[in-house]
């Protein structure tokens, strides 16, 4: 939607494509018994990245969606009983963090600081900058060793922090973009200085309210939109992409495509073997994915007043568990939970004295042998079991209205390569110049935005992803 905007922005007629009923990809909406749920977003960070979309169409974001500053912007509970509660200003959060250990205040205002840093080159130089030359990607050389964005997020915050329960809470940014703390990049560590910078919001009526407003300034705008129609191929003659093929078996002609698709999904589905580029290839066969989601979605028949907007539920593993997930890639019994309660902020996401709920469970992607079908409800019956001992007392006489999705329901639904939920991991080697290009390698007049290429997953990699490809299109007409 972003990429669609930007081009008409630049006179281009533009035709969206989109396989769903509804627009918003992982960011739609579902509807149980007076419950409502987004399906996938539900964390708004960097919001001038969509107010630049209003603008370029000569309107206000302010004056079509409501963005509601939340606090705290995460609470943390842990299995010893303990919670942190993190936002609002630093002394806030040095506040939080003296309960635990006053000796970790002075590392934390030094984690901050190379957070800074770290968003001044990761973010605000190079996140809108296309990396489809590999000499832009060897003059960055220096500051990335300079930041040792070679160390992992964990080592970076365990560096500053000495207090357990705060190395797992400031090391968990990562995960919100689909990568593991113990190997993601420690670059990812400028997502706690964007969260400072801006702070964290919700939008009123959800993100699927966002996807709504975007829509409405589409149709506004003259883009056309076409859903539940699915792009088969990606029509390529003479090495130059010139439209798509639909499976309904209808061509639809353009000057350039821009695909939105899982780019290891585009590679080897969308295109023919020989036409996409070998370099392409090589990194879908050696790119390693992110983990798979296990999302149990559910209404209560009840109010939980005391739970966060947000809710980090951590259990006893977290290193270990990560590893079983990332690297062993099994299905642990135990785990750590995103908990996300709307209606803290907006209760018509509910009946009246009722909650809504999605509950977030890392899993292995489907490159591990899980039988979902049996292992889904299983998981299903552990979480509810485990969040009514501890902070969510009555949930097994209070829960409705329950479904779930699974890997396999990421694979089906969003054509996601393994099932995995952020694309390829964010680790060093598939940042920048290693993820996969936004210009298409192989194939000229295609290009690509989404979480699978630079700069990333997650709404504000996303978005930034239509500016690097704004870029492209604004360089090769210039």
């Amino acid at each position: 939607m972003a990429a669609a905007i930007r081009s008409k922005s630049q006179g281009f007629d533009v035709t969206l494509i989109d396989r769903g009923n509804q627009l918003g990809g992982k960011a739609c909406v579902y509807e149980r018994e007076g419950f409502r749920h987004d399906g996938g977003p539900t964390v708004i960070t960097a919001p001038f990245l969509l107010e630049e979309l209003f603008e370029l169409m000569g309107e206000r974001l302010q004056d079509h969606l409501d963005l509601i500053p939340l606090d705290p912007w995460y609470r943390f509970t842990f299995k010893d009983g303990s919670e942190f509660n993190y936002g609002g200003t630093v002394e806030n959060t040095l506040d939080e963090i003296r309960k635990f250990s006053g000796s970790d205040v002075e590392g934390y205002q030094a984690l901050l600081s190379q957070s800074k840093k770290l968003f001044d080159t990761g973010f605000t130089k190079l996140s809108a900058e296309p990396f489809d030359n590999l000499f832009m990607m060897l003059r960055q050389i220096p500051d990335l060793f300079s930041l040792r964005a070679y160390q992992s997020v964990w080592q970076l915050v365990s560096h500053h922090l000495k207090d357990d329960h705060l190395r797992r809470a400031f090391s968990i940014q990562p995960l919100l973009v689909g990568g593991n703390p113990f190997d993601t990049t420690c670059i990812y560590s400028l997502i706690h200085y964007l969260e400072r910078k801006w702070g964290i919001f919700f939008p009123r009526g959800g993100t699927g309210a966002l996807v709504a407003a975007l829509e409405a300034l589409m149709r506004r705008n003259d883009i056309k939109i076409r859903l539940s129609e699915e792009v088969e191929k990606i029509v390529v003659r003479k090495g130059k992409a010139e439209g798509v093929l639909l499976r309904s078996g209808e061509e639809v002609r353009s000057d350039i495509v821009v695909a939105n698709s899982d780019a290891p999904y585009l590679y080897t589905h969308m295109l023919d073997k020989e036409t996409a580029g070998m370099s392409a290839r090589l990194k879908v066969r050696a790119s390693k994915y992110s983990m798979g989601l296990f999302v149990l979605y559910f209404g209560t028949l009840k109010k939980y007043p005391e739970l966060a907007h947000h809710t980090i539920w951590m259990g006893d593993r977290y290193e270990s568990l990560l590893d079983d997930i990332f690297n062993k890639q099994v299905l642990p019994e135990d785990f750590s939970l995103y908990i996300h309660r709307p209606t803290a902020t907006d209760p018509s996401f509910a009946p009246e004295g009722c909650d809504s709920f999605y509950v977030l469970c890392p899993v292995p992607n489907l490159q591990a042998e899980v039988d979902w079908k049996e292992e889904g409800p299983r998981l299903k019956a552990r979480i509810v079991r485990s969040l009514d001992e501890t902070i969510m007392p009555g949930l097994k006489d209070s829960i409705t209205a329950d479904f779930f999705k699974t890997p396999e329901d990421f694979r089906n639904d969003h054509l996601s390569l393994h099932g995995a939920a952020f694309s390829i991991a964010p680790i060093f080697t598939q940042s920048a110049w290693f993820r996969f290009h936004n210009k298409a390698e192989g194939v000229k007049n295609l290009y690509l935005v989404g979480a699978g290429c630079h700069p990333g997953a997650g709404l504000p990699g996303v978005l930034c992803s239509a500016k690097v490809f704004h870029e492209l299109i604004r360089r090769e007409a210039a």
